[in-house]
């Protein structure tokens, strides 16, 4: 893992809310984190846990109306991304900071090729002129694994594959070489082998350039390989956070044990029955005023329902935001 020091991404502190016509959804509460230069931090948790809409909030690509940031701050580069003019944003988004959509069908725009849009951030960010841009494209691709990468320049998104089309996206986030990736759920459309691929091209990657990398996901395998720091998220908070040994040798969080309960496992040629946590994730008209996951939680008590617990350090680089202390099996002196 990559020495402490000056953060390249500050988060403090952020609050995003969504106005519905049946009211507000507090989708990200008080969220704070910290990317070191070169780090890959996994993020994870159940579907509606919040892990999409924090980074999305981070560098403004969420639709206001019906998303408002409400509050925090998000410190890259000497700026705060969240006060920053559109332009800067802009400027910063795809050059600096790249991004990796779950959807590449939705992402990709299915009336300009592939090349014009790899192409497009390197003549912007970069000052290629079209053709230094188009040779550049061409080894992007071939990068990312698309075979006959010249001839595939000229292709519109519609005629790849689901897989080739995550690979583009790939490519384009690339292709500024950003000093900061987020990428969620970036292997979700590939197969096994490709996705093993993507993940080492990830690895060569960070160890080239000095990236440092978010990685979403709900693939607990794929986190245990390839990060650094593990934070996981439930109702729209951070409910631990953790050097990734740490994580899966001493979670502290019932729901982190929970979602390491829930992991495939295969006993000779027999797979073991699936776990699953029962319930439902809330669904928040309010900032949380007592643990949001108390009622999926074996070990609730009294003081779940009255308080939402704060994040304390439970190890070094380590902490958790429960009342309940599993080394011990009794609540902690919070």
């Amino acid at each position: 893992m990559p020495d402490g020091g000056a953060p390249v991404l500050d988060v403090k502190g952020l609050q995003t809310v969504f106005r519905t016509r049946s009211g507000e959804v507090h989708a990200v509460n008080s969220v704070s984190f910290q990317l070191q230069p070169g780090e890959l931090l996994g993020v994870v948790g159940e579907s509606g846990s919040g892990k999409s809409v924090t980074m999305m909030s981070l560098i403004g690509l969420l639709p206001s109306p019906p998303a408002e940031v409400r509050a925090g701050t998000v410190t890259f580069g000497g700026a705060d991304l969240l006060k920053v003019r559109e332009k800067q944003l802009r400027d910063i988004r795809g050059a600096r900071i790249g991004f990796v959509f779950q959807d590449p069908m939705t992402s990709l725009n299915p009336v300009f090729t592939v090349g014009y849009q790899l192409a497009e951030p390197l003549r912007k960010h970069m000052g290629m002129d079209k053709a230094a841009a188009r040779r550049r494209a061409v080894e992007l691709l071939e990068l990312v694994g698309i075979p006959d990468a010249a001839r595939r320049l000229d292709d519109y998104p519609h005629q790849f594959s689901g897989g080739m089309r995550q690979r583009v996206m790939i490519a384009i986030a690339l292709a500024c070489e950003p000093e900061v990736l987020i990428a969620d759920e970036p292997t979700t459309a590939l197969d096994v082998t490709i996705q093993a691929q993507i993940i080492e091209l990830m690895k060569e990657l960070r160890q080239r350039l000095g990236m440092a990398v978010i990685w979403i996901t709900h693939d607990l395998g794929v986190i245990a390989g390839i990060a650094d720091r593990v934070m996981v998220m439930y109702g729209g908070q951070v409910v631990e956070q953790a050097p990734v040994k740490d994580l899966f040798a001493t979670p502290q969080h019932p729901y982190t044990r929970a979602l390491l309960q829930t992991v495939p496992h295969v006993t000779g040629a027999r797979a073991d029955r699936l776990n699953v946590i029962e319930g439902q994730p809330p669904v928040l008209s309010a900032p949380p005023r007592a643990c949001p996951f108390r009622a999926r939680c074996s070990h609730a008590f009294a003081r779940c329902g009255q308080q939402n617990p704060p994040r304390v350090p439970v190890g070094p680089g380590h902490d958790a935001a429960c009342f309940w202390n599993p080394e011990t099996g009794a609540p902690r002196d919070v």
